[in-house]
């Protein structure tokens, strides 16, 4: 007899293409907390320490992905109680693991905190990709999704 996990599809376009879309709402959402906190640190040059600043990027980019989350909830007419719940309920292992990725790529990449055009892109990337394996399979196996 087969378990669970060895019958489970990995192979389904449908929940792929719709696991991107929740992925990208998702990296959306995180990414202007994120970006927004690090350019205003990167603008203003205030004396922060780069891990500091790359914490607060992740709690903004996880406050602004819920925010957005549940908008895009409240405009399919759930209500505001049920919409705040599912956002945080369905995505959060998602946004946490795009967002601690995004910021490492950056560490890595700019010795941290650092925003410019080379670098968005791939943080971006990393987050996407980190991400959506973990959508499809809560997709797929719970048919469960935020958007």
């Amino acid at each position: 007899m087969k378990s669970d996990s060895s019958t489970f599809n990995w192979h389904c376009n449908t929940t792929w293409n719709k696991s991107a879309k929740n992925t990208a709402w998702c990296l959306l959402g995180c990414s202007i907390g994120d970006f927004g906190t690090i350019f205003f640190f990167q603008i203003t040059k205030i004396p922060f320490p780069v891990l500091s600043i790359m914490i607060l990027a992740i709690i903004n980019g996880l406050i602004t992905s819920i925010i957005l989350e549940t908008l895009i909830l409240l405009r399919q007419k759930f209500s505001f109680d049920n919409a705040l719940k599912t956002a945080l309920g369905m995505s959060f292992i998602s946004m946490i693991s795009m967002e601690i990725v995004m910021n490492l790529t950056d560490y890595y990449l700019t010795g941290g905190a650092v925003l410019n055009f080379w670098v968005i892109p791939i943080m971006l990337l990393a987050g996407f990709l980190t991400a959506w394996p973990y959508n499809y399979w809560r997709l797929k196996k719970h048919n469960q999704t935020c958007h």
